[in-house]
């Protein structure tokens, strides 16, 4: 008997023959003489309908108050597919994230797992009972409902497989697997038999939305092996894990763009030791997550820093440093898009970048940006070029 957590996203709930098909997928898991542990996200656009109806009240509702309300989508799912699983014949009891044991620190909307008090869940699992865990969702030391941001309930089925030690966690989604770069938007794409975690947390991190981030940091450091398969077509899917056998040779794994960016630009600024560490100090204090900087060449006692951001948080940004009074000279372009090819092939292999800079180049797009690693190479172009740059890049690398 093995330990199977099952994980299914919004699109595999979204009305009542994806929850029955899902139910299915489930009860069929749980009859060949396994534990299941499941862990859905809210239906459909839930949460992007109860984030109207909160506009709807006012432009600018509390952080605490968007957890309790969103959390409230996770909790119509659990129910529903509970519901389900009973009805074909399966015992489940669906519970909400604090009733499962997850416990956060306090940063509302973004929250992180602190710990996890699994005891109702194995109490469940005891009573041969299929556990549906709400994703998404925590309680901090207020009692307060936390949640812990887009995707989080990736994040919630790695945990519990870590904490339960699950022989196999499984993220179901709405494609057959991971791709070298968007099916439903790139031709010839191939997938992936297998990845590292390396190459897929930079994939994620780089705006491949197969998979949340934070949950891929979190199984390579429990070392949670993770397979990633569609709810919708049963077929082999993509196995995420330390080493790979990369039998394919493959030196790219794929391509990816991010249109949620910023461009910010300090213009003279003083050139001289400790102000990178006033700027970026000033922005660690309000959590917004810097990605790419580059400064220029001091001249004249001066010198011009630039740093990326997510878009949501470029105005915050923006209004911390004109605050301070040393920054104000700053300039925010919300224009802009990354592209980035990962995959580790490329620490051993010359060329590639000059591939990737060939394909743009080709295609007139202008690079305002470049930033790389031992596995991936990024840049920075308009938000109008994006697309076109991804298959432009994919195309010169796979074909």
């Amino acid at each position: 008997m093995a330990l199977i957590v099952q994980k299914f996203g919004g699109s595999s709930v979204k009305d009542r023959n994806r929850i029955f098909n899902v139910a299915r997928i489930v009860a069929n898991t749980h009859k060949a003489g396994n534990d299941v542990v499941v862990v859905v996200s809210a239906q459909g656009d839930t949460t992007d309908d109860l984030i109207a109806k909160a506009a709807e009240i006012t432009h600018n509702p509390s952080a605490r108050e968007m957890d309790m309300l969103l959390a409230a989508g996770e909790e119509i799912s659990i129910a529903l597919l509970a519901m389900a699983l009973n009805e074909l014949g399966c015992h489940a009891t669906s519970l909400t994230g604090w009733q499962a044991g997850f416990r956060t620190d306090r940063a509302y909307t973004k929250a992180r797992i602190t710990r996890m008090e699994t005891e109702r869940i194995s109490s469940e699992l005891e009573r041969n009972r299929v556990v549906v865990v709400a994703g998404f969702q925590g309680l901090n030391k207020l009692d307060d409902i936390t949640t812990l941001g887009r995707g989080g309930s990736d994040t919630s089925a790695v945990a519990i497989a870590a904490a339960l030690h699950a022989d196999r966690c499984q993220i179901y989604t709405d494609v057959e697997g991971v791709y070298t770069a968007d099916p439903r938007k790139v031709r010839n794409t191939r997938k992936l038999e297998e990845i590292t975690f390396d190459e897929m947390l930079e994939l994620a991190s780089l705006g491949a939305q197969v998979l949340n981030n934070r949950s891929v940091e979190l199984a390579k450091k429990y070392n949670v092996e993770l397979e990633v398969l569609s709810s919708l077509n049963p077929v082999p899917g993509t196995v995420v894990k330390e080493v790979t056998k990369d039998m394919e040779g493959m030196l790219i794994k794929g391509v990816a763009k991010d249109t949620d960016v910023a461009v910010i630009t300090i213009l003279n600024v003083p050139d001289e030791p400790g102000t990178s560490f006033k700027i970026f100090g000033l922005l660690a204090q309000k959590n917004i997550n810097v990605d790419i900087i580059l400064q220029s060449t001091g001249r004249d006692g001066k010198k011009d820093i630039s740093f990326t951001c997510a878009e949501g948080e470029a105005e915050t940004a923006m209004r911390v440093l004109k605050e301070s009074g040393k920054f104000k000279d700053a300039t925010c372009d919300e224009t802009c898009a990354k592209v980035s090819i990962v995959g580790a092939g490329m620490q051993s292999h010359s060329g590639v970048a000059s591939k990737m800079f060939e394909a743009l180049s080709n295609n007139n797009i202008n690079i305002r940006m470049i930033s790389t690693s031992e596995i991936k190479i990024s840049c920075i172009i308009a938000r109008d070029d994006a697309d076109k740059a991804v298959s432009a890049i994919h195309d010169m690398l796979f074909d």
